[in-house]
């Protein structure tokens, strides 16, 4: 039996190595791998043993040679095969050990691996007769059955075989990912992403009938992978989804101590303050009834305050901060053992968003904003004063994390009301002055979309705020601006739309 070793990791390799060398194997190998074998003392041939060919170009060509890939791809089930490996002196080989240069870590011309790919495709084409091994996590597995049963059973070669095409097809997305980066493609002619299910088993899907994985692009790594789960239950589908939009939030809001509390992906409350306990309880104080078993996200460290004050407050399903100072876990846990206590490195940028659809996908690039007043309008008579426009200024980066349509109301750095997902922008409206309940007075109202009509913003004035921000851009602008100055509000465009869908 023959094995063929050219990996350029080598974790695990001289185990596995004196493992094949203990049942009888001969190993051939090259480059850096051979090196390593000699290094440790283990016999092998050399590839150009086997080819009577000394590698050329910089070691762009080692492997690629009818005696090599003869004696991978033969069908050890045709006679013809093999009479024709035996006439021209080839020895089979029965397993391939082969895993790619890093192309993600350094990706340059010179880090497109050629001959690994083509003997990875090789030995999977050719699972029927050939073990392929790409993963150094599988060495262990493959030497205990070939010490069991002699041979890697059909079943196993068909799994190392589908993980073999799955590391090519990979890498060579990782490839063209590279080259519409490096052109500045923003939406490419087509896109290639290579998804690996994560090891954490979610309970189930949207619904409890439902199965659920998370998927990661091969190769890399978000805040998601390096999350700790200090308490509670394993996380279901929807409590990473609203997880994910709740940290987001709340690092979306600016600098200062914020909490955010989401249910099914909408905030029911945010607030900012100069600590963090007081942060969270005036953004439960939002809408109290709605927190229950919500998602609640902090921008700072749990400390004591914060804790106490969330134990006393209603069962959240999730809360995930940066961290947990000591003795914080364990107030939680005697208090709410069902809540699951997370600490999350900062949320990472999208590089595409990307949502399917029947046959197919639709892409944009990620909605990135900055609520900076230069780039804004005052089109009112009644400039903001310097508190209506930090309320306004915290109402515009929220209102773009709510479904639309979406109006939401800010006083004195708190969310006091919230509408959101309203098919009229004037029942949205409505919906966040009824939550508000008179707390708005004095504050800031955002919209995600301009007023079509008077009437979206008459129910901003009902609501006694003191400054209106929304995109502008309707044909009536001229009439929402003159009710406006009716109602002694000031209005500020910013020429920017929020929609979320």
């Amino acid at each position: 039996m023959r094995a063929l070793l050219s990996v350029y990791d080598k974790t695990g390799l001289e185990a596995l190595a004196k493992g094949l060398r203990s049942l009888g194997w001969d190993l051939v190998s090259s480059g850096g791998t051979s090196r390593a074998l000699a290094d440790a003392g283990i016999e092998h041939l050399e590839v150009e043993d086997v080819t009577g060919a000394a590698e050329m170009l910089d070691g762009r060509v080692k492997t690629l040679h009818p005696n090599i890939h003869g004696g991978v791809l033969a069908d050890r089930s045709k006679p013809s095969h093999m009479s024709t490996l035996e006439e021209r002196g080839i020895t089979p080989i029965d397993l391939v050990v082969c895993n790619l240069y890093p192309f993600r870590s350094d990706p340059s011309i010179e880090m497109i691996d050629v001959g690994g790919p083509t003997m990875v495709r090789a030995a999977a084409k050719n699972h029927a007769s050939v073990g392929i091994v790409v993963d150094p996590s599988d060495y262990g597995q493959v030497l205990d059955e070939l010490r069991r049963d002699g041979e890697l059973a059909g079943e196993t070669r068909r799994a190392l075989a589908r993980k073999a095409f799955a590391h090519t097809a990979a890498y060579d997305a990782a490839i063209v990912t590279w080259f519409d980066q490096t052109d500045g493609a923003l939406l490419p002619p087509s896109l290639h992403f290579a998804l690996e299910r994560t090891e954490e088993q979610l309970r189930y899907g949207e619904n409890p009938h439902q199965q659920g994985a998370r998927y990661r692009e091969v190769g890399t790594r978000s805040w998601w992978d390096d999350v700790q789960q200090h308490s509670g239950l394993a996380l279901s589908y929807l409590n990473i989804f609203d997880t994910d939009a709740a940290w987001k939030l709340v690092y979306d809001i600016g600098e200062q101590p914020a909490a955010a509390i989401i249910k099914h992906a909408n905030p029911c409350g945010v607030a900012i303050a100069d600590d963090l306990a007081t942060a969270y309880q005036r953004a439960f104080e939002c809408d109290e009834k709605s927190a229950f078993g919500g998602i609640v996200a902090l921008n700072r460290p749990v400390d004591a305050a914060t804790a106490e004050a969330m134990a006393a407050a209603a069962q959240a399903d999730i809360i995930i901060a940066p961290g947990w100072e000591p003795g914080t876990v364990d107030t939680m846990v005697a208090k709410r053992k069902n809540t699951r206590l997370l600490e999350a490195a900062p949320p990472t940028d999208e590089r595409l968003h990307l949502r399917q659809i029947s046959g197919g996908f639709l892409v944009q690039e990620p909605h990135r904003f900055v609520a900076d007043r230069k780039d804004w309008r005052v089109v009112t008579k009644r400039q903001p004063t310097e508190d209506e426009w930090r309320d306004a200024e915290l109402a515009w980066r929220l209102v773009g994390h709510v479904k639309s349509n979406a109006v939401l109301l800010v006083a004195n750095g708190q969310a006091v009301g919230i509408g959101a997902g309203q098919q009229s922008r004037v029942d949205a409206g409505e919906i966040a002055t009824k939550k508000a309940a008179g707390r708005a007075k004095g504050g800031a109202s955002a919209t995600d979309a301009f007023y079509p009509f008077r009437d979206g913003l008459d129910a901003a004035a009902a609501a006694e705020v003191a400054v209106v921000i929304q995109p502008g851009g309707a044909l009536r602008d001229d009439e929402i601006t003159a009710a406006a100055d009716e109602h002694g509000m000031a209005m500020v465009f910013t020429g920017e739309r929020h929609f979320l869908h």
